[in-house]
């Protein structure tokens, strides 16, 4: 499953390079990193997700199709 994960605002650098780490090692795969704010998309294990939802500064939410309208 693919998932988009954003760091928060105040999270440092270090913060962001320990998430992608862990995702590494938790057998994810990323696909695309962000410039604009701090995070990146991964190909991750549905089971494993978990692991990267218990960090404090970061947001994960399944990535998809966005319309508007």
């Amino acid at each position: 499953m693919q998932y988009s994960v954003t760091l928060k605002e105040n999270a440092s650098p270090e913060e962001l390079t320990k998430a992608k780490e862990t995702a590494k090692s938790q057998g994810g795969d990323i696909t695309h990193e962000f410039s604009l704010i701090k995070g990146f998309t991964v190909n991750y294990p549905d089971d494993k997700m978990t692991t990267l939802e218990t960090n404090e500064h970061i947001h994960v939410e399944k990535d998809g199709e966005v319309k508007t309208q």
